[in-house]
């Protein structure tokens, strides 16, 4: 793989991974009910999965195997399909929440239900799923997506003051509402961490058949690329604690998330968001759709990969092509996008623990990593966010009926 396809696969990882609904719908409604003070829950997610996208890049560069081929094999099969049935269940969500950011984002320009433009929106990604490789997805959405610093010039025209961002540095608990917001620093976290980026990055490393010539690269795409992505999550927190939280504007929808860029831009502010939105909505749907069907393939040992054709791929492309489109019914029902999306990431955190397991594994197994194990550092991040995952995972249902 060439040197431009490797920076492009770790900014759309980041575009799908931190860019997404889930992205942008809890760092607005945290910046619009808790102004600065769940910053540190961005960040805290940014440190954890750079690690752990370098971790599943560079193992699959060394040992060829996938992140879900090497836990089935290591662990079998018995223990496989347990983050195998939970991420199956996740990824549903959550292509049908991107889908749903899509259609939101299409809606708020024409003024037509977003329910309207749900099966469009599944025929175009399939069929770029279809037609495309991925090469084309990485390079299109990336260079598309680079549309969402839209909210760090926002963030710059705002002139935030260092002593605010500062605030939000270290966890405090506020006075009150305070299950609300432990609920919404779960699922920032589950949106930052969900182990289906992890499923992504080392298939496309694989299919771009990656080797330890790689290693470097493999290191400046998971800083850059998820640091792309932190840094425009962090612009989006920090507009709608400057722009919503002092008017009291709770972001209950996405029509008042997107009063966030009208200060700073006026009109092109409220275009500007909407087409954030569905950008980033749209990368992060395709990688969902072959995050999912990566996983089912891989645990099957079917045939699988975006770059061969259809028909070389009979089952894979058959998997992905269901999946959008029953994916797409959720939006078209008329659920809403905004509340499926929270309720997604907090419960994204529940399949956390057995995913997470298996990295501290893998990483210290030489059959799998040899020269390239994990160093004391990188054990050390993959222990705590193991500990973190169990943490989350037992309190995330509480959250969910007390401050959902």
């Amino acid at each position: 793989m060439n040197k431009i396809l490797q920076i492009t696969l770790g900014i759309v990882t980041s575009i799908g991974g931190f860019l997404g609904a889930g992205a942008i719908a809890t760092a607005a409604e945290a910046g619009s009910v808790f102004g600065f003070q769940l910053i540190w829950a961005i960040l805290l997610g940014a440190i954890c999965v750079i690690f752990l996208v370098e971790m599943s890049g560079r193992m699959a560069a060394v040992s060829k195997h996938t992140l879900a081929s090497a836990i089935r094999e290591r662990f079998g099969f018995n223990y496989f399909v347990i983050p195998l049935c939970g991420e199956i269940v996740v990824d549903f969500l959550g292509l049908a929440v991107e889908i749903g950011g899509v259609s939101i984002a299409l809606q708020l320009l024409t003024g037509i239900s977003f329910q309207w433009f749900a099966l469009p929106v599944a025929m175009v990604i399939w069929l770029v799923l279809w037609k495309g490789n991925l090469g084309i997805i990485s390079n299109g959405v990336s260079l598309l997506g680079l549309i969402t610093l839209t909210f760090v010039f926002a963030t710059f025209k705002l002139h935030p003051e260092l002593t605010q961002i500062g605030s939000g540095l270290l966890p405090t608990l506020p006075h009150s509402n305070t299950a609300h917001y432990l609920y919404i620093a779960v699922s920032i976290l589950g949106a930052s961490i969900g182990p289906h980026l992890f499923y992504f990055y080392s298939s496309a490393a694989v299919e771009d058949q990656w080797d330890e010539k790689n290693i470097g690269a493999n290191r400046a795409i998971a800083s850059l690329g998820m640091g792309f992505g932190n840094i425009v999550s962090l612009g989006v927190l920090i507009v709608a604690a400057m722009v919503l939280h002092p008017k009291g504007i709770q972001v209950d929808n996405y029509l008042q998330a997107a009063l966030m860029l009208t200060q700073p831009f006026g009109y092109w502010g409220f275009v500007l968001f909407a087409a954030s939105l569905g950008i980033g909505c749209f990368g992060a749907a395709l990688e969902a759709s072959l995050s999912f069907t990566y996983i089912v393939a891989q645990a099957l040992g079917w045939n699988w990969g975006e770059n061969l054709k259809p028909k070389e791929a009979a089952r894979f492309s058959f998997v992905y092509t269901v999946f959008v489109f029953l994916a797409s019914l959720l939006m078209v029902v008329g659920i809403d996008p905004l509340k499926l999306t929270l309720f997604t990431m907090a419960i994204t955190v529940l399949i956390l623990p057995p995913a997470m397991v298996p990295f501290l594994v893998l990483m210290n197994d030489q059959h799998y990593v040899g020269k390239y194990r994990n160093g004391w550092i990188s054990n050390s991040v993959i222990i705590f966010t193991i500990a973190l995952s169990f943490v989350l995972a037992i309190i995330a249902i509480p959250l969910e009926i007390l401050g959902g």
